[in-house]
């Protein structure tokens, strides 16, 4: 759930509603549906091993491996018409959550990075699009590259991998900006940055990636770090030098203000403007 919370193409779903009513909305709706598909995923499991014949060693032994798991329990269930659906479902999934995060990553990099970083706020229009565009290619390569080397791994735990990533780069930032005055942009860099060099040191240092028959370089043999995972250390690593930047980076006299604002607007709506339809503009009667 912590990881869910610093997604970024979830996150970017709130510039979707028009307003602070809906964007509430919005959450609730995300925290119900998050909820039950966490718990389905332990029903599923736990009911692929006892409908499927053989049970967790013949979803081990499949096609996918253990991957296999939820096709293997709907054609159990339904036949070939219920392994298409969960088969178009799972594709249809796919799709939208590799749209969603190469759109967030080009986007980010070409207005953020690129525009007011490296250019300083002087870039155009269509030389951020074409960053965004060289960068969506990019992130399609070295996604690709990856998901070849883990292709042998379970979906379910890399899908952990990343939430761990995410939990350990983003959720203290929006925390500490949600409910601690005092934060500034030290400690927002201090833990962006710091929580995702940690967490992406340990993934490479982990058992994960090598030095274990279902790493994703089984040849080598580079883990120092003992857990699959790197959240249990990463995360709190990432809080804590958000307050360390926090507390010896340079005071923020506005913050305070800047705080006492978002938190109005957050629980209020106050300031927000709802979202109108764009003006038409008639067209010129003609006389006859």
């Amino acid at each position: 759930m912590l990881g869910t919370a610093g997604l970024p193409h979830i996150l970017m779903r709130f510039y979707t509603v028009p307003n602070a009513k809906e964007a509430r909305r919005s959450v609730v709706w995300a925290i119900w549906l998050i909820g039950i598909f966490y718990l389905f995923s332990l029903v599923l499991g736990y009911g692929a091993a006892a409908l499927v014949p053989g049970g967790a060693e013949r979803i081990a032994n499949a096609p996918g491996g253990t991957n296999s798991a939820a096709p293997l329990l709907a054609y159990q269930l339904g036949g070939e018409f219920m392994l298409g659906v969960i088969s178009a479902i799972a594709f249809a999934t796919i799709l939208a959550v590799v749209a969603g995060l190469t759109i967030t990553a080009s986007a980010s990099f070409a207005h953020d990075v690129y525009a007011n970083v490296i250019k300083r706020g002087a870039a155009s229009p269509d030389a951020e699009v074409k960053v965004a565009r060289r960068t969506a290619v990019l992130v399609g390569v070295v996604a690709v590259g990856a998901g070849i080397l883990a292709r042998n791994q379970n979906v379910a735990f890399l899908v952990a991998l990343a939430f761990a990533v995410a939990a350990s780069a983003n959720l203290p930032t929006l925390l500490y900006s949600l409910f601690w005055k005092r934060f500034n942009t030290t400690g927002a860099l201090f833990s962006i940055y710091g929580g995702l060099g940690i967490s992406v040191v340990l993934i490479v240092l982990s058992p994960a990636v090598s030095g274990g028959p279902t790493s994703m370089i089984p040849t080598l043999d580079f883990a120092v770090f003992p857990l699959s995972n790197p959240g249990l250390l990463s995360i709190p690593a990432s809080f804590l030098l958000g307050a360390i930047g926090a507390f010896f980076g340079p005071k923020d006299e506005a913050a305070a203000t800047r705080h006492a604002e978002m938190e109005v607007r957050a629980l209020t709506g106050a300031g927000s403007e709802k979202a109108a339809a764009p003006k038409t503009t008639p067209l010129p009667k003609i006389m006859v």
